[in-house]
């Protein structure tokens, strides 16, 4: 069985957690979970569901495209909404995102999130 393999890329936004940006193993690529955090200056950039959703999504591409994957080969999204209303106003943006083939996904509220997002997202892809 091949070992796990902590990947990580300055392109990225890096919060400075004690996790990695993504796991690779056996053929996938597991995100940690990503938010409204601008990848270039690493600043937190609160703001509406629509822009927040775009930065964490960005986040995600980044990270899977420097890895050797990319958003076509999405098997799986999580998604933390901090308010369920938005639900409707997130799906325009995310849908976007994933014009073909949107991989499964599972969308839950929580109480609250990191840094005070509205979102945060994470996924599994094939590399």
């Amino acid at each position: 069985m091949a070992e796990k393999q902590a990947f990580q890329t300055d392109k990225a936004a890096i919060t400075g957690g004690p996790y990695s940006q993504a796991i690779i193993h056996n053929g996938l690529i597991y995100t940690s979970g990503q938010g409204a955090i601008d990848p270039k200056t690493n600043e937190i950039c609160l703001g509406t569901i629509e822009e927040e959703t775009k930065l964490a999504m960005e986040n995600i591409r980044i990270i899977l495209e420097e890895a050797g994957s990319s958003l076509d080969k999405v098997l799986k999204i999580m998604v933390h909404l901090r308010d369920i209303r938005d639900y409707g106003r997130f799906n325009e943006v995310y849908k976007t995102f994933f014009e073909k083939n949107p991989p499964a996904r599972t969308c839950i509220q929580a109480a609250k999130l990191p840094f005070g997002v509205r979102v945060e997202i994470d996924a599994i892809a094939c590399i």
